[in-house]
């Protein structure tokens, strides 16, 4: 493929641990390259070096596809940030529970490459739900791993003890941003995050059934169960539109996928970026804001929860204090 000179661009949807190594293959043949998540994986801050050098070396459009950028959920977060609806948009929460993925641990009696996979270096699912709403940066974090007697976990490749990990991460704008990523536990399968702002907060839907839901500041007060006054903010059901239904995808596109409908605006995206000489929205800046925070925490449960600070890989206009 890498060969072929009627190709333009490649798709990277190979084992995680070689993502970084793909791109450049493909890159060094001249192509652009869309990868799947996470960009970077094993080879700890010198592998996003390298990928980050990679794409500056080949000048090639790199692009990540995480699809938590584009469900449904996070696109009206989004748009709710821009339009300041939130106010200040001071703590968000998110989670990924996969509860079974060891299922896919093994293939024919062999290991695949998930065996033993710590959660941390998968967090673009997550990260995306802060970082690709307001473009702040993880600065540092720490985090806690919970230990269990899998037996994936008592030998593997990425030097993993944890089938669960709850980080707790400090932005750029010193905002607190909570994340769990989960392989196992009593647990409804999928993503979720929280907003919580000085105006208005906003639940995406729950895996439990919880429809969305807006939480607005008002001057309403009541009582708790305790006789002591509290804020009674008007609570709503947010009807969740489906914007891959509308003008925001070509007419062909416009048909459900997995991970929210987040597929289609994930291929327009990319096509769209190469077709206009830009940079696209998960470009490599962007892959690594949302893939080094996870190395980084997953280091610190090793270290049972010592704060560490996160390296930060900026465009060259931009500098994260």
């Amino acid at each position: 493929m890498v060969t072929d000179p009627s190709l333009d661009a490649i798709g990277i949807y190979t084992d995680g641990p070689l993502h970084s190594e793909h791109v450049e293959l493909a890159m060094r043949h001249g192509k652009h390259t869309i990868s799947a998540v996470p960009a970077v994986m094993t080879g700890g801050v010198e592998e996003a070096e390298f990928l980050l050098e990679t794409v500056k070396r080949y000048g090639q459009t790199y692009m990540m596809a995480e699809t938590s950028y584009f469900q449904q959920a996070t696109i009206s977060a989004r748009k709710f940030y821009q339009e300041g609806a939130f106010g200040d948009l001071f703590y968000c929460e998110s989670q990924y529970d996969h509860p079974g993925l060891d299922v896919l641990y093994t293939e024919n009696g062999k290991r695949t490459w998930r065996w033993g996979m710590a959660p941390m270096l998968y967090p673009t699912h997550c990260t995306a739900h802060l970082v690709g709403v307001t473009g702040e940066r993880l600065t540092e974090v720490s985090c806690q791993g919970i230990r269990t007697d899998h037996p994936w976990l008592k030998e593997n490749a990425f030097n993993n003890p944890f089938g669960i990990q709850v980080a707790m991460f400090k932005t750029n704008r010193n905002h607190p941003f909570r994340v769990r990523v989960s392989w196992e536990g009593a647990l409804r399968g999928g993503e979720y995050a929280q907003w919580y702002g000085s105006k208005t907060s906003f639940h995406m839907h729950h895996p439990n059934g919880h429809p969305s839901c807006l939480i607005r500041s008002g001057k309403q007060m009541g009582k708790d169960d305790a006789g002591f006054a509290v804020a009674l903010p008007p609570y709503e059901e947010y009807k969740q539109p489906l914007w891959w239904k509308t003008d925001m995808l070509p007419e062909s596109l416009r048909f459900s996928t997995g991970h929210e409908g987040s597929h289609g605006f994930l291929v327009n995206e990319f096509i769209n970026a190469l077709v206009e000489e830009r940079r696209p929205a998960i470009d490599v800046y962007e892959a690594l804001a949302y893939t080094v925070p996870g190395m980084i925490a997953h280091e610190s449960s090793l270290r049972d929860g010592e704060t560490l600070k996160i390296p930060q890989f900026d465009r060259p206009e931009e500098k994260v204090s």
